[in-house]
C-alpha cells in the first residue's frame, strides 16, 4: 500500500469511532448527517440507560436537572440520569411522591380542592389503589418493577363468576358473565350458522369454508348440529344451580336460557370486548402490598434528599444559560437553579406556572382535555363476595353510576377485605365528587345493593372516596392529547432549556407505562445534548 494512501473505514466503523470520541449525541448528529438518523416515523430505538462511563472520554460531566413534578415520571426522570450522575432535584408539592400512583391505607389522610378531609381507617393489610390498579405483563412498567426489586401478583381482570347488571335493561337481577357470554355467544352462533347454511354467504364462502365456518360456530356457541337446526338450547357453559359432587351427583344446572331478543335486549355483550384490548387482556399485574410500592421503589433508588415535599412551583425561567425554578415550600419563596428543567406536572396545571417560555408553550399545554375519575374503597368485615357468591377477583360491570366494581386479587381467604365500590369516569365520576364523602359511600352503597344483597351494606365497616377532578394538585384523572397537532408535537421538543415529560406525551395516557416512556424518551435527549456538549 502506498504510505500517502488512507486506510478504508467502513461506515459502520466510522460511526463507532465518532460515538467513542463524540458519545452518542456526536454519533446522531454525524448519523443524520448521513441521512441515517431514524426518521420518526421509525420505531424508537431500544433504551439504553446513561452511565458515568459515558462521560469517560468527553472530560464532561452529569449536568444540574430540576424535575417539576415527583410523580412516576419525575421520578423515572431522577432515577435513570442520577445513573450517570446527573444532580437531580424534584419538586412535588404534595406531601407524598408518586402522583396519581396512590395507595390508601390505614392512616392516609387527604384534603380535597373542597376541604372534604377523609382519615383512611382501613384495617392493617386493607388497601385502596385509588390511581392505577393493574399493570399489563407487555408494559415497561413491568421492567421497572423487575429492576427495582418490587414483587408482583396476578391482578384478576377477568372473571367468568363476576357479575353484569343493567338495570336500564330491565333486568331484575344481576347474571355471571359465564352465563352471559354463554348465551350470547350461542344465540349469534346460531344465526350466523343458519344464514350460512340457507346460502346468505354463498358469495363469500366455498363449499369448504362454510363447512369448517359451521363446525367452528358448533363449537364456539354450543349450538346444534344440521339436524337440530343449528339451535342454541344451553348448556352447562351457563352455570350451575348447584355444582356436581361426588358419585352420580351430577350437579344441576341452569335452566334454559332466555329467548334470544331478551338476551339482546339486555345489553350484555357491550361488555365483552374490553378484555380484548389490548392494554387489557390477561394476565394482568400488581404490586404486592400495592400500587404505590413503584414510586416508594423509585423514591428510594433516587435518594429522598433529592426530593422536595410540599414545594410548588411558582414560576419557571429559562436564562439561555441555566433555568430558574422559583417554589413555595413551608411558607416561604425558595430558588433553584439547574441547567435543564423537566416539567412533567400535568399539561393544565403546567399552562398556570408563570413561565418565559412562550405563549405558545401555554396555549399547546391548554389543550388537553382532561378527564374525571372516582373510586371508592369499601371495606367490609367478611369476604362474603367469596364465601356466598364464590368471585375470587375480577370487576362487575353495570350501566349504574357505579360502572365497574372490583374485587380484590389480594388476601384471599382473609378475614377482611375491599371492594372497589365504583370506578367511573366522566359525568358519573363529576357526580360522584360533587358529593361529600359520607354522600358517595351512601349512594355507592344504595346502587351497589341491587348487585349484592342486603350484605353489602351490612358487612361494610367503613369507606374511602378519590374524586381525581378535586385533588389538589392533580385536578384530574388523565389527559386527551391532541395527538399529531401542532401544539402536541411542539412539547415533544425542549422549549429551550425546558423539556416536557408524562403519560399526557405518549399513545398510552393513564397507564404509568405512558409515563415511563415518555421519561426515558426526554432522558434520552437531554443525554445526548449534554453529550453534544
Amino acid at each position: 500500500m502506498n504510505h500517502h494512501e488512507q486506510p478504508w473505514v467502513s461506515r459502520r466503523g466510522f460511526l463507532r469511532a465518532v460515538g467513542v470520541s463524540g458519545g452518542a449525541g456526536a454519533m446522531l448528529a454525524t448519523m443524520g448527517a448521513l441521512g441515517l438518523a431514524p426518521t420518526a416515523a421509525a420505531a424508537a430505538p431500544p433504551f439504553r440507560a446513561p452511565t458515568r462511563s459515558d462521560f469517560s472520554l468527553t472530560g464532561r460531566s452529569g449536568a444540574r436537572v430540576v424535575i417539576l413534578g415527583g410523580g412516576v415520571a419525575g421520578l423515572a426522570v431522577a432515577y435513570e440520569l442520577g445513573k450517570a450522575g446527573y444532580d437531580c432535584t424534584v419538586l412535588e408539592a404534595r406531601a407524598r411522591a408518586g402522583g396519581r400512583n396512590l395507595t390508601i391505607r390505614g392512616g392516609s389522610v387527604e384534603t380535597d380542592l373542597d376541604g372534604h378531609t377523609q382519615r383512611a381507617r382501613f384495617s392493617d393489610g386493607v388497601y385502596l389503589n385509588a390511581g392505577p390498579g393493574r399493570i399489563a405483563q407487555w408494559m415497561v412498567t413491568m421492567d421497572y418493577c423487575r429492576e427495582l426489586g418490587v414483587p408482583v401478583e396476578v391482578f384478576t381482570n377477568a372473571n367468568a363468576d363476576a357479575l353484569i347488571y343493567n338495570e336500564s335493561a330491565g333486568m331484575s337481577a344481576p347474571v355471571r358473565y359465564r352465563t352471559a357470554k354463554a348465551d350470547v355467544y350461542g344465540y349469534v352462533s346460531e344465526l350466523l350458522a343458519k344464514a350460512t347454511d340457507q346460502g346468505a354467504l354463498d358469495g363469500r364462502l366455498t363449499a369448504t369454508d362454510k363447512e369448517r365456518l359451521l363446525s367452528f360456530l358448533q363449537s364456539f356457541g354450543a349450538i346444534g348440529g344440521r339436524t337440530a337446526g343449528w339451535a342454541y338450547a344451553g348448556t352447562t357453559r351457563r352455570g350451575f344451580v348447584s355444582y356436581p359432587g361426588a358419585g352420580n351427583d351430577a350437579g344441576e344446572p341452569l335452566g334454559a336460557p332466555p329467548a334470544l331478543s331478551d338476551v339482546f335486549a339486555s345489553n350484555v355483550g357491550r361488555y365483552f370486548s374490553f378484555e380484548l384490548g389490548y392494554d387489557q387482556a390477561m394476565l394482568m399485574f400488581q404490586p404486592v402490598g400495592g400500587m404505590d410500592q413503584i414510586p416508594m421503589a423509585l423514591a428510594r433508588a433516587v435518594g429522598h434528599h433529592r426530593i422536595r415535599l410540599g414545594a410548588e412551583v411558582t414560576d419557571v425561567t429559562d436564562r439561555g444559560r441555566e433555568v430558574e425554578v422559583t417554589y413555595r415550600q413551608g411558607g416561604r419563596e425558595r430558588l433553584v437553579r439547574a441547567d435543564y428543567c423537566v416539567a412533567t406536572l400535568p399539561p393544565h396545571l403546567m399552562a398556570r406556572v408563570p413561565h418565559n417560555l412562550g405563549g405558545d408553550v401555554t396555549a399547546a399545554l391548554r389543550g388537553f382535555g382532561i378527564s374525571a375519575a372516582g373510586k371508592i374503597g369499601l371495606e367490609y368485615r367478611s369476604r362474603w363476595w367469596e364465601t356466598d357468591q364464590r368471585i375470587y377477583g375480577g370487576i362487575t360491570e353495570t350501566d349504574l353510576d357505579l360502572a365497574h366494581v372490583w374485587y380484590p386479587s389480594y388476601g384471599y381467604h382473609g378475614r377482611r377485605g375491599l371492594i372497589v365500590g365504583y370506578y367511573n369516569t366522566g359525568a358519573n365520576a363529576r357526580a360522584y365528587s360533587a358529593l361529600t364523602p359520607a354522600q358517595r359511600q351512601e349512594r355507592a352503597v344504595t346502587q351497589g345493593v341491587k348487585i349484592h344483597g342486603p350484605k353489602y351494606r351490612s358487612e361494610l365497616v367503613t369507606s374511602y372516596s378519590q374524586a381525581w377532578d378535586r385533588t389538589r394538585y392533580l385536578e384530574g384523572a388523565w389527559t386527551s392529547p391532541p395527538w399529531g397537532s401542532a401544539g402536541y408535537d411542539l412539547l415533544l421538543r425542549p422549549a429551550g432549556r425546558v423539556y416536557f415529560a408524562g403519560d399526557w406525551l405518549s399513545h398510552e395516557v393513564a397507564w404509568q407505562h405512558g409515563a415511563f416512556v415518555s421519561a426515558r424518551t426526554v432522558v434520552t435527549a437531554l443525554h445526548e445534548r449534554v453529550m453534544a456538549g
